[in-house]
């Protein structure tokens, strides 16, 4: 599927709650709907990062990775919830997004989870070392470095503050397993422009 609506680009900023029990913990804790933040280049979301478990079963091992909704966690919970939002940039904005994914693509190994900045957030502090991230300190960073600050201070950011400032912007929500064919209904020319399509911004 392409975009349309002349030649807009997009960055997709997906917010998700699994079942797993991490996940369950941090939406105990936030009081919030919504557990994990992941960036996206396109609407299907194969082109989607984030940091995270690498595997099913050991969260201790966990990085940065390059998420895939039909597998890994979000592809075995078939009950996963998600809201992803399209946020309309530059054709310049949008490959400074890429280069710096790209940077951590090639550099996997100088990144890793912010296992301290975790227990940190649980006290509502902001642990950041520019090396290791939580999910939302990362797709925080990537708007950031791009020239698109979305917060305007460095305070902790949670899921579900992408969720408030970019309530606008969203176009889905819903099971993530039913959002391949909401793509699909969307033009049947393959071609798509998200200005038709954002919903309601509450419920969450």
């Amino acid at each position: 599927m392409t975009e349309k609506c002349n030649n807009q680009k997009y960055i997709y900023v997906m917010l998700s709650r699994t079942h797993t029990i991490p996940a369950r913990l941090i939406r105990l804790y936030s009081g919030n709907p919504y557990s994990h933040t992941s960036i996206a280049l396109d609407p299907e979301l194969s082109d989607m990062y984030s940091f995270a478990r690498k595997g099913i079963w050991n969260p201790l091992n966990s990085g940065f990775i390059h998420e895939d909704i039909n597998s890994g966690v979000l592809g075995r919970d078939k009950n996963a919830y998600c809201s992803i939002y399209a946020v309309p940039v530059t054709e310049e904005q949008y490959e400074l997004v890429k280069s710096i994914i790209d940077d951590f693509k090639n550099n996997t190994d100088k990144y890793g989870y912010n296992f301290i900045g975790l227990f940190a957030a649980m006290l509502e502090l902001n642990i950041e070392d520019g090396k290791h991230f939580l999910c939302s300190q990362f797709v925080n960073y990537v708007f950031d470095k791009s020239g698109m600050p979305l917060f305007d201070d460095k305070n902790l950011v949670k899921p579900y503050d992408f969720h408030i400032k970019l309530k606008n912007h969203r176009i889905y929500r819903g099971k993530l397993t039913d959002y391949p064919a909401f793509l699909q209904k969307q033009d049947s020319t393959g071609e798509v422009s998200w200005d038709n399509y954002i919903i309601p911004a509450y419920p969450a």
